[in-house]
């Protein structure tokens, strides 16, 4: 039989019996050899060994101590127990197993929520009280809202009679898609060299140009609604990104192609191709960067597209709720966040920071997880890497390149590394990244406003102090947390609401000395 739990100073056993305690060093035939088991814990061989009354316990399973764990594939010497002779089937005999003497504390061992074992822990249970409790306190305060102001939502929330007006936007939208179809003509004239060098670059400059200013004139002309404006402007700075990437692409495949000329081996073919179904699928593929090929999928998952499909219409709903019953009602009763009160700007600013913080996440998850991921499936696009996980970034830094991938390669490969191939230092390099997102996000809000007060190109090129002083923070105190705070207070708490807030007021102010 094998009996645990001996120390390993004890060559001879006692066991306890109804009479007393008997020496089994007393007997010969009881003689007990020591053996280590395939667990690490010691075990003893015996004979003939046996105990009237306490003391022996026989269970249908392999014993395991107090603290440790079987892995369901311990074996003893020969894989079965000599007991007089005779094999024991199905039963084994076990001394000493969770006796009041067995040692129960063997290793060291740190608390789970220690720090030097906290990452190494699954959190899943707390992750799943944490959105409990999230919705039980917000399910609170939706209720709440709803007994003291009713809904707010108006009855042309998802349409109105001033949709109807904005046709011209529409059109202007559609018509995007001819300044493409001008730069694969372009293209495809310089790569049968029909066209000079200069005159390309000239030619992807004014396509470029009109990208933006076209949608830019249309918005300012027409009166039309915010959302409308920042729709059409967004669709005129991805396209714009889009054509700079595909003229950039293209001449430097073009480069590559002369230089590979001049070069007298055999190895040395290379050639690139100007197709028109290339420039097609770039154009509705979840990209930014231009490239003969991308990485496929096989097949489309209809079930799948339709289950993200039902989650975008839920979650652009919700962000719909949030924004008219909360942040709409919050904005009009407040006042401008520079004129007025500090102490009550603070408190309308941190007041507004939990809708529109909601309202921030829900656009995220709407437009780069459910849109791109449907965009991508639809297209058998392979690389969906469109997010990392920024919520753990440590700096602003990091939550930059994190964030937005498609827009973080564009910006990579189209501003950061060619400053550097001309010799720009890597922080100028940086300050030029920031400049261009700067004036893109500016265009986004300020065009469909009518109003340019600069505030968003503000608080973009705030964020380069911000990366320095989180650098520095990080590498002084070699900490995750802090970085990471900074990021959430400053971009989500504070810069967002007070963008906002100025935003809206600087909008009601013009209106009404308009009027």
């Amino acid at each position: 039989m094998v009996i645990t739990e001996l120390p390993e100073s004890v060559e001879t056993a006692t066991m306890t019996t109804a009479s007393g305690i008997e020496n089994l060093n007393s007997d010969p035939n009881h003689a007990v050899r020591r053996r280590r088991g395939s667990n690490g814990f010691e075990a003893i061989n015996s004979s003939d060994v046996c105990g009237s009354g306490a003391g022996l316990e026989t269970v249908n399973e392999r014993s395991k101590s107090v603290g440790e764990s079987s892995d369901g594939n311990e074996r003893n010497d020969g894989g079965s127990v000599a007991n007089g002779g005779e094999e024991s089937k199905g039963t084994t005999p076990y001394k000493f197993s969770y006796r009041a003497s067995a040692p129960t504390h063997r290793r060291i061992k740190e608390s789970p929520l220690s720090s030097d074992a906290i990452f190494r822990q699954s959190h899943a249970g707390l992750f799943n009280l944490c959105v409990v409790v999230l919705i039980a306190v917000n399910s609170r305060l939706i209720i709440e809202n709803l007994m003291k102001y009713g809904l707010l939502i108006r009855a042309g929330f998802w349409f109105s009679s001033k949709s109807l007006r904005d046709w011209p936007l529409l059109m202007c939208c559609l018509s995007l898609q001819l300044l493409p179809l001008t730069a694969f003509l372009v293209e495809k004239m310089a790569q049968q060299r029909r066209m000079t060098e200069c005159a390309v670059v000239i030619l992807h400059i004014t396509i470029t140009t009109a990208a933006i200013l076209y949608p830019v004139l249309v918005i300012l002309k027409c009166d039309s609604a915010f959302l409308s404006g920042v729709i059409l402007m967004l669709v005129a700075c991805i396209v714009w990104m889009k054509l700079v990437s595909y003229a950039h692409a293209n001449h430097d495949m073009r480069q590559l192609a002369k230089s590979m000329d001049k070069v007298e081996t055999s190895d040395a073919d290379y050639s690139y191709d100007v197709s028109f179904k290339s420039l097609v699928y770039f154009m509705v593929a979840p990209t930014l960067c231009y490239q003969l090929s991308y990485p496929r999928t096989p097949c489309i998952h209809k079930g799948w597209v339709a289950r993200q499909f039902i989650k975008l219409v839920t979650f652009t709903g919700l962000m719909g709720f949030i924004i008219e019953q909360y942040i709409n009602p919050i904005v009009q009763n407040s006042q401008h966040p520079l004129k007025g009160n500090l102490l009550y700007a603070i408190e309308r600013v941190l007041k507004l920071s939990v809708p529109n913080l909601y309202v921030w996440l829900c656009m995220f998850y709407c437009f780069f997880h459910l849109w791109l991921n449907i965009l991508a499936e639809l297209l058998c696009f392979g690389d969906r890497e469109f997010y990392k996980d920024w919520w753990n970034a440590k700096t602003i830094d990091e939550y930059w390149r994190m964030w937005n991938m498609p827009v973080h390669k564009w910006m990579v490969r189209h501003i950061y590394f060619p400053c550097l191939r001309n010799g720009i230092p890597k922080g100028v390099a940086i300050l030029i990244a920031f400049l261009v997102s700067a004036v893109l996000h500016e265009l986004c809000i300020a065009v469909p406003c009518c109003l340019f007060k600069w505030w968003a190109f503000i608080g973009i090129m705030f964020q380069v102090p911000l990366v320095i002083l989180t650098n520095f923070l990080q590498n002084k105190f070699q900490s995750s947390m802090v970085g990471n705070m900074m990021f959430w207070c400053f971009f989500c708490i504070l810069g967002q609401p007070m963008c906002v807030l100025l935003y809206y007021h600087d909008v009601m102010n013009r209106k009404s000395s308009a009027r």
